[in-house]
């Protein structure tokens, strides 16, 4: 059977309203589709509704809401909406639990109730992220209570999502696609489909399986590299030595068809993706009795950045003779990556745990974040500004860099005597560090402050040379 129309544009249902679906819906409204998205959410429904759009996207939210005024786009709560549709797109958070293994929930949900509404000739595309064999032994007979069988009534593949928050848009437009089928003919339907909808490379790959690990191993590699990055930086802090300019001289070596490419350290991982999916490497493997070391390995560093960062600082507090427990500390950036309001697993929220747990007396500032979320989630009510946050205090720690942040005045800001600006993502060049140490400020960033403190106080640098 043939799963797409030969001509014109199929009309696409997206399951799943959150980051991932509402940027491929809003995209393909704008590109003339018709979209309904279907969520369960009812909250959000109305938000909508009302003009409200909860996700912060550079375009997105103009882009949803055009779509909603020219009604290439619609948005509901009802699924049997997703019958009418040529493709169905699911989009479904797929957190994990605490031992690695898919919470699958809310999969399950969306193709249960899916399956209450196919029909003949759909194609349905899984895009969230999940471990190999998610498509095949738990959506499939999931979608075939329909009464319909895959790969001869409908057509079922996985295509998944590669965006990153800040760029998603953009990367929705040029990024390949990767695109697995239960059979061929489901494989050239999604491979059709995708480059009809986007007109990007659509690379096929020989399974389900094979394309549900192609977004395990990005992260997978992402996480590890950062964690490389953390442990570099740690490492160049012994001699003093600055990491971005190891990083800038070592990413110069060709390696294969490209180049060494370490990334930058910073105060942690966070996100929906890199804290999880390295989790699900590392339990499916166990269940077939292989061990996976550095899944978890790169998980453990990054994880250990928050309490590191807080003891950057806290460590610098007291060498300019402040008692940690008597301090005050703005924090400026509270989401888990520069440019964005989202907050999920944030390493911001442990960073700052344990600077409380330290003693230190800790403002937030975020204009990006939504600020009821935040203060539920920190326990600490949010400053309306960067001046009323930094006033008076003994620390600034810079934990995500939004383009609000980048034109701060800091020898304007009334903070206290020899303060300490933490960069918690190396954020600054040498030009702008100078800049801060003339204004009056004690620079301290991840791997790219004075040498740390060897036996007997002696400076490592000094003690390694005589050994």
């Amino acid at each position: 059977m043939r799963f797409l129309p030969g001509s014109g544009r199929p009309a696409v249902a997206v399951i799943g309203f959150g980051y991932v679906g509402s940027c491929i819906a809003a995209t393909l409204a704008e590109r003339g589709f018709d979209v309904v998205g279907v969520d369960t959410d009812e909250r959000l429904v109305e938000e909508l509704a009302r003009g409200r759009f909860r996700l912060e996207e550079p375009g997105l939210a103009d882009m949803v809401f055009a779509g909603l005024e020219s009604g290439r786009l619609r948005v509901t709560t009802d699924i049997a909406a997703a019958g009418a549709a040529d493709v169905v797109l699911i989009t479904v958070g797929t957190p994990v639990r605490e031992d690695g293994s898919l919470a699958d929930e809310q999969l399950r949900g969306a193709a249960l109730a899916l399956a209450g509404h196919l029909r003949p000739g759909q194609l349905v595309v899984l895009k969230s992220t999940v471990p190999p064999g998610t498509t095949r032994e738990i959506v499939l007979p999931v979608l075939e209570k329909s009464g319909l069988t895959g790969g001869v009534d409908f057509g079922l593949a996985f295509t998944p999502e590669r965006l990153a928050e800040g760029a998603a848009l953009r990367e929705l437009r040029t990024f390949p696609i990767v695109a697995g089928g239960y059979e061929e003919e489901s494989v050239r339907a999604a491979t059709a489909f995708w480059q009809r909808a986007l007109e990007v490379e659509v690379i096929p790959v020989d399974s389900l399986e094979a394309a549900e690990i192609v977004k395990l191993a990005s992260n997978w590699w992402i996480d590890l590299n950062i964690a490389l990055a953390n442990e570099l930086a740690k490492f160049c802090a012994v001699y003093g030595v600055d990491v971005l300019d190891v990083i800038g001289a070592a990413n110069t070596i060709q390696k294969g068809t490209g180049s060494i490419n370490i990334l930058r350290p910073g105060v942690g991982v966070g996100g929906s993706c890199l804290t999880k999916d390295p989790w699900m490497v590392w339990n499916t493997a166990r269940r077939f009795g292989v061990e996976i070391l550095t899944a978890g390995a790169g998980r453990e560093v990054n994880a250990g950045m928050p309490a590191y960062t807080a003891g950057l600082l806290t460590d610098e507090l007291a060498a300019q003779g402040k008692d940690p427990a008597r301090a005050t500390v703005a924090v400026l950036g509270l989401a888990f990556k520069n440019d964005t309001g989202d907050l999920r697993a944030t390493p911001v929220l442990d960073t700052v745990r344990a600077l409380v747990r330290a003693g230190v007396t800790v403002r937030l500032h975020d204009p990006l974040v939504d600020v009821e979320e935040a203060q539920a989630l920190f326990g600490i009510p949010l400053s309306a500004t960067v001046e009323e946050a930094v006033a008076g205090a003994d620390g600034v720690a810079v934990l995500a860099l939004h383009r609000e942040f980048a034109g701060i005045d800091f020898a304007a800001l009334p903070v206290a005597g020899n303060c300490v600006l933490l960069d918690g993502r190396a954020s600054y060049p040498k030009e702008r560090i100078a800049e801060l140490t003339a204004a009056g400020y004690v620079y301290r960033g991840i791997g790219r402050g004075p040498a740390v403190r060897g036996p007997r106080g002696a400076r490592v640098a000094d003690w390694a040379k005589a050994s």
